[in-house]
């Protein structure tokens, strides 16, 4: 695990810190490098430079020339939420979406699952469709490069050791423009790709006037299916031409077989989701499954910008408020926020399961936000607020949260282990909509596995909790 947790002040001060601190690294939601560290990978990273409070970098924009920019802390929820993102570009929002679960998009980033470099992360895939760029400063200052051009292989990028990603720019889809993204996992949360397509396309009078086709998982890096973008040009979208579209993006695919499927069914895969991408961008129906408010774990406000992180010196006691109570936590820098909360606040109800942020047992809220507390440093938890399962009754008037009262009342409990999460899940969607539909209860719960019962239960307690909150 990592030694050291800096809060720097700005992007050139952390710039600063990579250049003369070769084994430091920059975390900024920690989804894919604190599991990392866990799983004792990197062990060359002994400095974490936590970005995740710097001001303006979670911001969306739209400039004067079109171009939409996303600011390094932008996460992926940001994105889901966001209606510019679902307008002007819906295969970056859809992808964003099926990102792991809120409480990993609640703190997962785009530019991280970019950095990654996997060929299976979900948002490389739409972006480089979109023509995505992105601007990497350095002491020796900026430069912007094609994302396209960005990647060698297989988690290797163009990027230096001392380098910070502080941009991503695309341009905005226009009217005459529609773009879809489709992803298949081994199920529909919280699961890598198994292939997924990203389309774009320029809609004319005469058919299709430009294309651009790229795809995911089935190569060392995203790659254009060249020809049968060039093939679109000039058609119309009939059943035949987009069959044959289909045919051609899966022999441009190059896949492997895995533990996650074989390589002929990556490669039919392919031509399937390329049929009912340009089917349903033919037919206007790319987000009819898209939800119109999504659930995303946030509350009642969203957060639209951070604010500068308190002041702390390396080695510092961590000082933070957990339910409502401040705590002075020492010797915890260089541990996970669940391990600081059972072993030395003594917060027994956030459940240690996987410690990979799959099975959502460990479920807080930090800063208003539900995230999985396995994965984030100790030390973000410094001048920030905190809840936990211990929190969320009315100690004052000795009453449990309606959630809790429903669960018991339901019997939507059996063995208990994963029970505080389902809780803070479901508290926290009664907090954004105090009259969820049955979907929008399985969207907040999605991030929550449950492996004693059907379900069935735990959905009817939080539609009961949810009539008597109202």
């Amino acid at each position: 695990m990592w030694q050291k947790h800096i809060t720097p002040s700005t992007p050139q001060e952390v710039v600063s810190i990579l250049a003369k601190d070769k084994n430091a690294h920059i975390v900024a939601g920690g989804t894919d490098l604190v599991l990392e560290l866990k799983r004792g990978g990197r062990s060359d990273i002994q400095t974490l430079i936590d970005i995740s409070r710097l001001p303006d970098l979670d911001r969306i924009t739209l400039d004067e020339n079109n171009i939409i920019h996303l600011g390094a802390m932008v996460t992926h929820n940001h994105v889901a939420g966001s209606n510019l993102l679902r307008e002007r570009a819906y295969p970056l929002t859809r992808a964003c979406w099926e990102v792991g679960a809120n409480q990993i998009r609640n703190r997962g980033t785009v530019a991280g699952n970019l950095l990654t470099a996997s060929p299976a992360n979900d948002t490389i895939t739409p972006l480089i469709a979109l023509g995505a760029s992105i601007t990497l400063l350095s002491p020796r200052g900026e430069r912007t490069v094609a994302l396209d051009e960005f990647y060698l292989g297989v988690r290797k990028t163009l990027m230096q050791d001392d380098e910070m990603l502080v941009d991503i720019s695309f341009p905005a889809l226009d009217e005459n423009q529609r773009g879809t993204f489709i992803k298949l996992g081994l199920r529909q949360a919280q699961a890598i790709s198994i292939i997924n397509v990203a389309i774009v396309l320029d809609l004319g009078l005469r058919g299709v006037e430009k294309a651009s086709i790229t795809l995911g998982a089935v190569a060392p890096t995203i790659i254009h299916a060249t020809e049968a973008e060039s093939y679109l040009l000039g058609k119309e979208l009939t059943e035949e031409v987009i069959a044959e579209a289909a045919n051609l993006a899966m022999a441009a695919s190059q896949p492997i077989d895995d533990i996650r499927a074989s390589a002929a069914y990556r490669r039919e895969m392919v031509r399937v989701m390329t049929q009912r991408g340009l089917r349903s961008l033919r037919d206007g129906t790319e987000q009819a499954d898209f939800p119109r408010d999504p659930v995303l774990l946030w509350g009642k406000e969203t957060q639209t910008s951070n604010h500068p992180a308190p002041i702390r010196k390396v080695g510092d006691p961590i000082v933070t408020k957990i339910n409502g109570k401040e705590y002075i936590i020492e010797n915890a820098e260089d541990k996970p926020l669940l391990a600081v909360l059972r072993s030395k606040v003594g917060l027994m109800g956030a459940k240690s399961g996987c410690g990979e942020g799959e099975c959502g047992a460990c479920t807080v809220y930090l800063d208003g936000k539900a995230v999985m507390s396995c994965l984030v440093p100790a030390a973000r938890a410094h001048g920030a607020e905190i809840m936990t399962i211990e929190g969320i009754a009315d100690a004052a008037k000795e009453q449990l949260h309606p959630v809790q009262e429903a669960f018991i009342h339901e019997g939507a409990v059996q063995c208990g282990y994963c029970t505080p999460g389902f809780i803070m899940s479901a508290a926290k969607l009664l907090e954004e909509k105090p009259e969820p539909t049955r979907n929008e209860i399985e969207q907040a719960i999605s991030g929550n596995l449950c492996r004693c019962t059907g379900y069935y239960k735990i959905v009817n307690a939080i539609e009961e909790a949810s009539k008597e909150k109202r």
